[in-house]
């Protein structure tokens, strides 16, 4: 995670911002927050003990297009008409507003968040069965929002998007001539000589797993918010149902960094990926005949941003957490391993490789 903070001049500019929007009273207080190592979160406490969020960039260099805080504010917004819980988004501020990038304001959903471990009052098999089957039904229900209505048709194309969404991704850390990294290869061939025509069109999360919702301390079992819709967009559904999937780990061994997030997963109560992809087919309709193929292009698209990510850590230009080149070859064996395609030997033997 980015080590920016704020200082006396940029907290005094917030100050001022949220006195304006009826959002503080007197001084306040900062505190980062979250697990993420992409667009910065904090919790802001004011001289009352009121608490909201804030979610800003990270400080520049940043990728063209990327880390687009008002349009995550804005879809929040579009999602508050629904059935999807999510914050309540309170404030937005164009970049030189009020500091030199552009941030918004939500409330701050009180709960838990799980990862390695699930708390306590939280920690039943009964309780754990029902968090996860409501954390699979709440993505299936996200994918049955109506996108047209809730005014959102521009911010993705769900015509042709699985093509194309592994050709963008794979540009990120392509050669000159086009060509991905030797230990990409196989994996790059073989989801470009499957893909499937699209399953349906909606609104997709893009990073959905445990890690990404806050659950609640007095509804147990239910969701009080999802988090992080920065990569949101209209696609293919059982794109994020594979993504989804991808992230539950199935055993404690040879974990890729996504499912290091979600260990909490393997405690008694918590059902298994088949069950959970049962559970969205049956909530859906949804033909699951070629999930394989979405969960490998989840496992692939991961190992290429934590490439890309690797390549400007080295440069000294990103977040140092991606410098770990194993990283990006768990993902590229999870990968192999969902596409069932057999591991090769040298696989990150040359200088090219990991």
């Amino acid at each position: 995670m980015s080590d920016w903070d704020w200082d006396e001049k940029t907290r005094g500019c917030l100050t001022r911002f949220l006195q304006r929007k009826g959002l503080a009273v007197g001084n306040i207080s900062t505190m980062a927050i979250g697990d993420g190592h992409s667009n910065l979160t904090f919790l802001v406490t004011d001289a009352l003990g009121n608490q909201v969020i804030v979610r800003r960039p990270p400080p520049p260099p940043t990728p063209p297009g990327a880390h687009d805080m008002l349009r995550e504010a804005r879809i929040i917004l579009a999602l508050e008409a629904t059935a999807i819980p999510v914050a309540k988004c309170l404030a937005t501020a164009e970049a030189n507003d009020v500091i030199d990038v552009h941030f918004y304001v939500m409330s701050f959903a009180r709960g838990a968040v799980i990862t390695t471990q699930t708390p306590e009052i939280l920690a039943t098999p009964d309780i754990r069965r029902a968090i996860a089957f409501n954390l699979v039904d709440t993505l299936a229900d996200l994918h049955q929002v109506d996108w047209r209505k809730a005014g959102l048709t521009d911010i993705g194309k769900p015509e042709g998007f699985n093509a194309r969404h592994r050709k963008s991704m794979a540009r990120l850390i392509a050669d000159e001539h086009g060509q991905p990294p030797v230990h990409f290869a196989e994996i790059d061939k073989w989801l470009g000589d499957h893909v499937p025509e699209e399953s349906g069109a909606s609104i997709i999360h893009n990073d959905f797993r445990i890690g990404n919702v806050i659950l609640s301390l007095e509804r147990l079992g239910n969701i009080e918010a999802v988090l992080d819709w920065e990569l949101a967009t209209l696609g293919d559904p059982l794109f994020d149902l594979g993504y989804f999937l991808a992230s539950i780990p199935e055993s404690k061994t040879n974990l890729n960094p996504t499912e290091a997030l979600g260990t909490a997963l393997l405690e008694e109560g918590y059902p298994s990926r088949a069950e959970l992809a049962e559970r969205y087919a049956k909530r859906t309709g949804a033909d699951l005949n070629q999930l394989n193929w979405y969960t490998t292009l989840a496992l692939w698209k991961l190992a290429v941003l934590y490439e890309y990510g690797r390549r400007r850590a080295a440069e000294g230009i990103g977040d140092p957490y991606f410098k770990d080149p194993k990283m990006v070859q768990a993902f590229i064996v999870a990968a192999h391993n969902a596409a069932q395609l057999p591991l090769s030997p040298t696989l990150f033997s040359t200088k090219e490789e990991l």
